[in-house]
């Protein structure tokens, strides 16, 4: 069930908590809710797994884009933390969550158990931005789930094999139904933030990446993915020794995280983290 917190700032944001055992927080893309991870959670019954959706999304506050940031969206889930309790937390990150993780992992790695990151590293192929320009923050013209279901089918780049039930499902989690056609679940003037973030050249993140030395950490790449290169792949790995790896068959950006590949990777990660404590 979604329950909602309160923000420093006054932004009520909504996330959902279930489940015991180590704690993993699962931070959502950068247009997506904590629905993202309902094919997830059922291969996690071990953990206690947490979820939110970022202000501007989902069931949570739209409080503008001048707040539509990565420090905002760490400041929020470390509140989170703090609303539950919790001293210390795993972050599991699907691309821009992974951005998050990796930016409290540089101002905040105390807080952090491990990291892993689901299609998303220190450098962003400009491909992969192009892409998210084209349609972020602007209503679907596909009229309803269905047609919204078949058009990613035809034109999102890198998946193959994906049955016509996944592609629906994600239509649905990603779009609302009204009888005006499909609705973003989003603050529209996400696209005003991001844009603004992109404006400039591009900046160096991999010190956030070299933050991450010593904590267990894992990569999920989808093959097919235009936002992530194997070149980006493999340099995190040179810099993190014993960096957990998966490549996604059949997967671009971003995998679902349910394919055997992710859930061995992610388990790994897991385990390794349940070993050290």
């Amino acid at each position: 069930m979604t329950a909602h917190f309160t923000a420093p700032d006054g932004a009520r944001l909504a996330y959902d908590d279930r489940g015991a055992g180590l704690p993993v927080l699962c931070l959502a893309g950068l247009t997506r809710s904590m629905a993202d991870f309902d094919d997830l959670a059922p291969h996690l019954p071990d953990v206690r797994l947490i979820r939110m959706d970022y202000r501007g999304r989902g069931a949570s506050d739209f409080t503008g884009p001048a707040t539509y940031t990565v420090p905002q969206e760490a400041q929020d889930a470390l509140a989170l933390l703090d609303h539950l309790g919790l001293s210390q937390t795993a972050i599991l990150g699907t691309s821009r969550g992974g951005l998050v993780g990796m930016f409290l992992a540089a101002t905040a790695r105390g807080r952090l158990r491990g990291l892993c990151l689901n299609d998303v590293g220190p450098v962003i192929e400009q491909a992969g931005l192009d892409r998210i320009f084209l349609y972020l923050g602007r209503r679907p013209s596909a009229p309803t789930h269905q047609a919204l279901a078949e058009a990613m089918a035809r034109t999102l780049p890198g998946f193959a094999h994906v049955p016509p039930d996944r592609w629906l499902a994600e239509a649905r989690r990603q779009t609302r139904q009204t009888a005006q056609g499909l609705e973003l679940t989003y603050d529209p003037a996400l696209r005003d933030a991001f844009l603004a973030a992109f404006a400039g050249p591009a900046p160096d993140l991999w010190p956030l990446w070299d933050a991450c030395a010593g904590l267990p950490c894992a990569l999920i790449r989808g093959a097919g993915s235009d936002l992530l290169s194997p070149a980006t792949a493999d340099e995190m790995a040179r810099r993190h020794p014993g960096l957990i790896r998966a490549e996604v068959p059949d997967r671009g950006h971003i995998p679902f995280l349910d394919e055997p590949e992710s859930l061995a990777a992610i388990r790994a990660w897991i385990a390794q983290m349940e070993t050290e404590a």
